[in-house]
C-alpha cells in the first residue's frame, strides 16, 4: 500500500508500525501505557468524536469537530484508545476504541467466564469501537458505526465469521508523521470523509487509498495529541 511502503523501519515503536519524532510521545502513550488520545487531523486542527456519546447507542457513526464543547469534554467523546487486538501475519492490528460511554462491567458470578483483566487486575471496561460496513467504501450508506460486536448492525459484524474481522485495523505511518488508520476488511481503503470533505462535522467514512496529500483529499493525516497537549498548536509540536 502507498503509506505502508513508506513506513520506515528505524522508527518503529514496540507494539506496532508507528513511527514517532523526539516532540511526540501520545501515540507511545497510546499504544504502551493503553492511554486515551485525541485524534487530531492535521489541516484544520479538527478532532474526531462520536457522534453519539451515549453508551446505549451504537448505530451511529464518527465526525470531525472543529469545537470542543463542555459537553463532549465532559463525556470524553474526544478521546479513542488504540487497543492492541492481536497480529495479522507479522502486523499488530488494533481496535479504535471510544472513551465516551464506556462501561465497567459488573462482576463475573461462579462458573461464569470473565471477559478479561488489565494489569492492575481490574475487569477491562466494554468500550464502542469503530466498526467498518463490510461493503466499504462503495457503499452510500454509513460506512462506520461506533458500537460493540454485538450491537451494531449486521452489516457491520464480521466478514469473516469473527465479530470483531469488521473493527481490526493496521495503524499507518503516513509521509508526512502522522498516522492513518487502514481496515483489514479492506485494505486499498482508509479512514477518510464524505466525499473528501476535511471541514466542521464532516462524516467520517472510508476512501480508497490512491496516494495524494495530506489535507484530507485522499490520504488523510491524525496527530494522536494527549488531552494536556490540546492547546498546543500541533504546527509547533512537530517542527
Amino acid at each position: 500500500m502507498y503509506t505502508q511502503e513508506r513506513t520506515v523501519m528505524s522508527n518503529l515503536v514496540v507494539g506496532g508500525p508507528v513511527a514517532v519524532n523526539s516532540y511526540d510521545n501520545a501515540i507511545v502513550a497510546a499504544l504502551v501505557e493503553n492511554r486515551p488520545v485525541m485524534l487530531v487531523h492535521a489541516f484544520n486542527g479538527g478532532f474526531l468524536r462520536p457522534v453519539e456519546l451515549k453508551d446505549s447507542v451504537h448505530d451511529k457513526g464518527v465526525k470531525l469537530s472543529t469545537a470542543l464543547d463542555s459537553a463532549t469534554k465532559e463525556a470524553q467523546g474526544h478521546l479513542w484508545y488504540i487497543t492492541p487486538a492481536g497480529f495479522f501475519g507479522q502486523r499488530p492490528l488494533y481496535f479504535i476504541e471510544s472513551a465516551a460511554g464506556q462501561v465497567t462491567p459488573k462482576p463475573t458470578g461462579a462458573g461464569q467466564a470473565d471477559a478479561g483483566r488489565g494489569d492492575d487486575g481490574a475487569p477491562k471496561p466494554q468500550r464502542r469501537r469503530i466498526t467498518v460496513h463490510q461493503k466499504a467504501p462503495e457503499a452510500t450508506a454509513d460506512t462506520v458505526q461506533v458500537g460493540l460486536p454485538d450491537k451494531v448492525g449486521d452489516l457491520w459484524r464480521g466478514k469473516n465469521g469473527a465479530p470483531e474481522d469488521t473493527q481490526l485495523w493496521v495503524v499507518t505511518l503516513t509521509p508526512w508523521g502522522g498516522i492513518t488508520f487502514v481496515p483489514i476488511t479492506h485494505p486499498d481503503a482508509i479512514l477518510g470523509f464524505k466525499d473528501h470533505a476535511v471541514a466542521a462535522d464532516s462524516e467520517v467514512r472510508l476512501t480508497y487509498n490512491w496516494g495524494g496529500d495530506f489535507t484530507g483529499t485522499v490520504i488523510n493525516t491524525f496527530y494522536p495529541r494527549l488531552p494536556n497537549e490540546w492547546s498546543v498548536p500541533y504546527h509547533h509540536v512537530f517542527t
